[in-house]
């Protein structure tokens, strides 16, 4: 069970964390979990240059490791990229200790500016525990989740779960993973081509 927003409630719980940008411009955040993924990232990268759109990708340490060339084009097409642990660990299942070891073995790919937990499961005391390893750390949530992840679910609600709830500043989740692509590749230029006539422009979130 999961949302397609996130409710004020969890913002207000956790207000260190990013969850959406500035409301005051027509500017949508993208951002990618779980790769990079050799055909599912590129076809993003791809994807993304047809509309002029940069993006964040969240990404796991282990999978850098494997496919390093398509990480490499990730950096050349001119987006961010963020830490998102090295084996995609569960905070809440997790030891504090070996939680942050992990996410460390990942900066040494893609630095600790910017973190996502994955799964969205991080406990206070990780929180806590991050921000005094690494002051200048910036945990990114979000406001909007696709749910291209879900097999349950079809392209089209993909398309509607962001259409309903997309507004200036918002985060958007996408996974650009084997298992989120099949909705992906058929949601992801439509969602683009709507919100561009819709006047948004994407930038990434460094």
């Amino acid at each position: 069970m999961y949302l397609s927003y996130s409710p004020l409630w969890l913002q207000w719980f956790y207000p260190t964390l990013t969850w959406h940008k500035s409301r005051e411009e027509n500017i949508i955040f993208l951002t990618f979990d779980d790769g990079p993924i050799p055909v599912v990232t590129p076809f993003v990268l791809n994807t993304l240059k047809k509309f002029q759109a940069k993006a964040t990708f969240f990404c796991i340490g282990e999978n850098i490791d494997k496919y390093p060339e398509v990480f490499s084009d990730v950096i050349e097409s001119g987006h961010a990229v963020g830490n998102h642990t090295y084996n995609h660990l569960k905070g809440w299942n997790t030891k504090d200790n070996d939680y942050l070891d992990n996410i460390q073995k990942c900066t040494l790919h893609t630095g600790i500016r910017l973190f996502r937990p994955p799964y969205g499961r991080i406990t206070k005391s990780q929180i806590k525990a991050l921000k005094i390893q690494n002051p200048e750390i910036e945990i990114v949530m979000w406001d909007v989740l696709s749910g291209d992840f879900d097999q349950s679910i079809t392209a089209e609600k993909c398309i509607e779960n962001v259409l309903k709830n997309v507004k200036n500043g918002s985060i958007i989740v996408f996974h650009d993973s084997l298992k989120a692509f099949e909705r992906l590749e058929k949601s992801l230029p439509i969602i683009l081509e709507i919100l561009t006539k819709q006047g948004y422009s994407f930038k990434t979130l460094l």
